[in-house]
């Protein structure tokens, strides 16, 4: 072996074991990028559905509003047209009953349109196997 510091030569099992060591630490990393870039695509795809759910929650709930101020509107204009109390009174009670016909089926639809997106963003949340 020489003496001079500059030329120390390395082992070779040394040199082996540095190198499996690198190639072992590549592949931990390249696993682990694997898995950050399936959670990220999971949770994106988890994002999408869940957004797309609130979307048609809202759209609903949107045109719901929409009809009912429309049937409100259309009930005035038929109380401005009442010629008496009880025309008045005849017309309240057809309202108040269309109405909450109107709104159990609202309330209906939107829990069930909740209820599809909530299990949509469950199924896609759902490890793939």
């Amino acid at each position: 072996m020489s003496k001079d510091p500059l030329n120390f030569e390395v082992p070779t099992q040394m040199r082996q074991f540095a190198e499996q060591s690198v190639e072992q630490a590549r592949k931990a990393v390249d696993g682990f990028m694997t898995a950050a870039q399936t959670g990220a695509a999971t949770m994106e795809t988890q994002a999408a559905t869940a957004q797309s759910g609130a979307r048609n929650v809202g759209q609903k709930a949107m045109a719901f509003a929409e009809q009912n101020i429309a049937n409100s509107f259309d009930f005035a204009q038929k109380l401005v047209r009442a010629k008496d109390v009880q025309e008045v009174m005849a017309l309240q009670t057809e309202f108040m009953k269309a109405q909450m016909q109107a709104m159990a089926s609202q309330a209906k639809e939107l829990g069930s349109t909740a209820t599809s997106a909530t299990k949509a963003a469950m199924e896609a949340a759902k490890p793939k196997v």
